[in-house]
């Protein structure tokens, strides 16, 4: 019997060498391998992809992302690989880069080369609602653990004052919970996030992840959680 080919969805990893707060973070080791490599595994392993890229300014991390199975067909331009370049730039220059070789993409997974924490199954869940829904884009959310409703600022003076005072007396159990993006992955109709300006746009959905299974890192102590959680998901 023979196969029909996977539908030209493409999984890609944004990874660029510039990190200043943690030298090299796309590429450290995270429990015994490079970061990177648990986005390139996660993107295989989920069966979805005709393609998984990885694109870089850093011939280093090409390396590595090579070395773990993904493709890198291209450097990137030094206008997406500065600091003021965000991923809809990347995205743009990537997909302009396949149509020039004649290929295009239904569907696109940005997947962050820092989500040690991702699984195939969310990968296959996110892309159940996509294609389900009409959405424009589908990522992971995580729950804030406390009612932002409640939430204080502090003022110059020292003092502290809640940013919504008329929830001075709420219940926390009466208030609706809110979410925050998890950081780890976008799957995007392509076309319509670009016509929009927008990663994701005012049509896109989610699927709730619980706290253990994200963690943003931009710090060493971010760093340390998210190796804490991956020991205590994998029950060592």
């Amino acid at each position: 019997m023979t196969l029909s080919p996977l539908p030209e969805r493409l999984a890609l990893i944004p990874a660029r060498g510039g990190s200043k707060r943690i030298p090299y973070k796309n590429i450290r080791d995270f429990c015994g391998r490079p970061i990177l490599a648990y986005s390139i595994a996660a993107a295989f392993d989920s069966d979805l992809f005709a393609e998984v890229m990885v694109s870089t300014d850093d011939e280093r991390i090409a390396q590595v992302a090579r070395e773990h199975g993904a493709l890198v067909p291209f450097l990137r331009s030094p206008q997406t690989a500065d600091d003021h370049a965000g991923l809809l730039d990347v995205l743009r220059e990537v997909l302009d880069v396949y149509a020039a070789q004649g290929r295009t993409f239904q569907q696109v997974c940005c997947l962050l080369p820092t989500a040690p924490l991702v699984t195939p199954a969310r990968l296959r869940e996110a892309h159940e609602v996509l294609a389900r829904e009409d959405f424009d884009a589908v990522f992971p959310a995580v729950r804030f653990g406390y009612p932002i409703q409640r939430a204080l600022r502090r003022a110059d003076d020292g003092r502290v004052h809640m940013l919504q005072p008329e929830h001075y007396a709420s219940r926390s159990q009466d208030l609706p919970p809110a979410l925050h993006d998890a950081g780890q992955f976008y799957w995007l109709h392509p076309e319509r996030c670009l016509a929009a300006g927008r990663i994701f746009t005012g049509n896109s959905g989610a699927i709730e992840i619980p706290e253990l299974e994200a963690q943003d890192i931009d710090t060493e102590t971010d760093w340390a959680l998210a190796e804490l959680k991956y020991r205590l998901r994998r029950g060592g």
